[in-house]
């Protein structure tokens, strides 16, 4: 069953990360940047700890991360698991691979962590190769989340763990005074950015069908109310593709971003988004 994402009347929108490689070179940067900043977000941090202290990881454990980016989350594995693992990290991007590597030697962590150039759909790595799969925030944006599963799994040794963590963005709202509007930035934020914005109200379906046991689900709430930082980097990285998709007229965008930066210098800014760790294993 096909995952809903826009009603058939409404054009699909490129999503910028499942699209990276047809990026002109400034807004991958952007990209590069947005994802370094949100990795330093304390609340960024907390909601990768949450599910990391969950992995129970064994001594010299194999762990590869889907759609690493710029290799955060395969840097805060390494820095608190400590020695004893070795992650692998793969993405279809050439130039967020390469600075991956860089961050990575520059926090010397290079005996630990290994990026490559690759497509989550169709690793290439042997079956059972993994103690652990990490998907942080990547499902949202690919072509096929059932057949990234399904690899996951592939790869996955016998009673291996998963976890998939991602944001339902049907929930993303960022405070705006005139409502209306509000909404159809927030839907257009939403569809601009995430490939798949509501998939993981489908995730313990599409776990079952790829042959997970869902072990543990976390529900979490991401908010900033007075200050903001990650929802307006947020805001400012993605505003200009939100222009160029034509879902909301660019006035309304130049507004509404001005707005979220007043809203923060008064200390009235107010966002959320739901967020959520499905956690599960290969059965053994």
């Amino acid at each position: 069953m096909a995952i809903p994402t826009d009603p058939p009347s409404i054009p699909p929108v490129r999503d910028p990360h499942r699209f990276i490689n047809d990026l002109d070179p400034e807004d991958v940067q952007r990209l590069i940047e947005r994802l370094e900043s949100r990795g330093k977000e304390p609340a960024f941090i907390r909601l990768f700890e949450n599910y990391a202290y969950r992995l129970h990881l064994p001594k010299n454990a194999r762990v590869l991360e889907m759609g690493s980016g710029t290799g955060v989350i395969a840097r805060l594995l390494a820095t608190t698991a400590g020695k004893q693992i070795h992650v692998t990290g793969i993405d279809q991007s050439p130039a967020l691979v390469e600075a991956a590597k860089q961050f990575s030697s520059d926090g010397k962590l290079e005996d630990q962590l290994v990026f490559e150039v690759g497509d989550a759909h169709a690793l290439p790595f042997a079956s059972g190769h993994f103690d652990a799969v990490i998907a942080h925030t990547v499902i949202s944006h690919v072509t096929d989340p059932a057949a990234v599963l399904k690899e996951a799994y592939r790869v996955l040794k016998p009673a291996g763990t998963l976890v998939v963590f991602d944001g339902d963005y049907a929930s993303l709202t960022i405070g705006y005074d005139d409502v209306e509007i509000g909404r159809s930035v927030d839907w257009a934020l939403a569809r601009t950015v995430f490939n798949n914005p509501v998939v993981m109200r489908h995730m313990s379906r599409l776990l079952a069908d790829a042959g997970f046991e869902l072990t543990e689900i976390l529900s979490e709430l991401m908010s900033e109310i007075g200050q903001g930082s990650y929802f307006l980097s947020m805001a400012d990285t993605y505003a200009p593709l939100m222009a160029e998709s034509g879902l909301v007229p660019k006035a309304d965008i130049d507004a509404w971003v001005n707005a979220q930066h007043k809203a923060v210098e008064e200390h009235r800014f107010f966002a959320s988004c739901n967020y959520y760790s499905f956690i599960a294993r290969r059965p053994a």
